[in-house]
């Protein structure tokens, strides 16, 4: 506390005045699938539809999560991508976020970013080895049925530099130095993927961005990505190594000029992060206790030297969800598991405090995510930073 009194009496008698915002991630689950019964086709339209509309109680729900928390800075996970930002971001501002939903207060954002994604785009390969190179599904650079699903979407308060954002959709996977893609194999111990398949196989199943953002006139680096899950293949393991080696593309992009010379982004600019001020935000679906992950990347991130990986936001809806598990309060998933991070520099920032949006079952507010169909089976992580030089 002392130390503490001391902070701000020396901030009012420097005249400087703190700087504080809130951080968030949420996987939104707002994705075309979402929106029809289990196994029905989708057109990949879906979404836009009920974005148009402003009445989708569930897309009313997560609006109104955020409303309640409201972060300065938030990443979507899982919403669909269009290039046409009205049909999309800009539709869930003005229909959604900017209405009060339930009595909260409207929130506005006036930066956003989109950019395309991996997921459901043609690889031209037949990538899950059954014999068909659908273009879809497994056999897409990133799965997904249609272009778009399952994109990303960054909303901000404040400007976004989107001259000098840095995306990295196309780096292939084959150039990032002892990738695990060479030991993808077979029962037989073959090769999983063919030669013409490895020389065009992209490293991120959605994209990993860097997003300067201009915070009071200092540059915030926000490096958000969303790794395939470590699941839904076979005894290759080919989206738990492709997870491995997402995660370990921003323990590389942070490390010394030597370990992340390698990287290249959309625009051919080589090297890792250009500043020291930054924000790990996304689902990184992997945990370092829990899950089939591999636990080696997320740990390296959480320990990195520039990462402040120590301060792990909680809620006792989590802990109420999972009783016997000691871990529970931690968890940002239905499912039980932490995926979800906001992951602060160490320098640039104080870290005033973080949480987990999880009403307990007696609270009233247990009625956005009170199941699958209330929100999404993930749940909103924010942190509360303030700005230091």
């Amino acid at each position: 506390m002392k130390n503490m009194i001391l902070f701000w009496l020396t901030l009012i008698s420097t005249g400087v005045q703190a700087m504080e915002i809130r951080v968030a991630t949420f996987n939104v689950s707002m994705e075309a699938e979402n929106y029809v019964p289990r196994g029905t086709e989708v057109s990949g339209e879906e979404l836009f539809e009920h974005l148009a509309s402003g009445e989708h109680q569930q897309i009313r729900n997560i609006a109104e999560i955020i409303q309640r928390v409201r972060p300065d800075i938030i990443l979507l996970n899982e919403f669909d991508y269009d290039a046409d930002p009205n049909k999309g971001i800009q539709a869930f501002i003005r229909h959604y976020l900017s209405r009060s939903q339930s009595g909260a207060t409207p929130i506005d954002y006036p930066y956003f970013y989109i950019a395309p994604v991996n997921t459901g785009v043609d690889s031209g390969h037949d990538l899950n080895n059954d014999g068909v190179a659908s273009g879809k599904g497994a056999d897409a650079f990133g799965f997904g049925l249609y272009p778009g699903q399952y994109g990303m979407a960054l909303l901000s308060r404040f400007p976004i530099l989107e001259d000098d954002v840095r995306t990295f959709q196309r780096f292939l996977w084959k150039d990032m130095p002892d990738n695990l893609m060479t030991t993808v194999v077979d029962e037989q111990g073959k090769p999983w993927y063919s030669e013409a398949a490895k020389q065009v196989l992209r490293l991120s199943s959605k994209s990993h961005w860097d997003i300067p953002v201009n915070v009071d006139g200092n540059i915030v680096h926000v490096l958000a990505s969303h790794p395939t899950p470590p699941v839904f293949d076979g005894p290759e393991n080919r989206n738990g190594k492709r997870n491995h080696d997402e995660i370990r593309f921003w323990v590389d992009y942070l490390s010394s000029p030597w370990q992340s010379a390698y990287i290249y982004d959309d625009k051919g600019q080589q090297g890792g992060l250009k500043g020291d001020r930054f924000v790990i935000i996304g689902d990184l679906n992997a945990s370092q206790t829990e899950g089939d992950a591999y636990k080696e990347p997320i740990v390296n991130l959480l320990t990195h030297a520039k990462v402040h990986g120590h301060t792990v936001p909680k809620s006792a809806g989590g802990a109420f969800h999972s009783q016997d598990n000691p871990l529970g309060a931690m968890h940002t998933a239905a499912w039980r598991m932490r995926p979800d991070y906001v992951l602060p520099s160490e320098a640039g920032w104080k870290v005033l405090g973080a949480g987990v949006f999880w009403p307990k079952p007696d609270e009233p507010l247990y009625r956005l995510i009170e199941n699958r169909n209330a929100s999404s089976d993930h749940r909103l992580v924010w942190m509360d930073l303030m700005l230091e030089n």
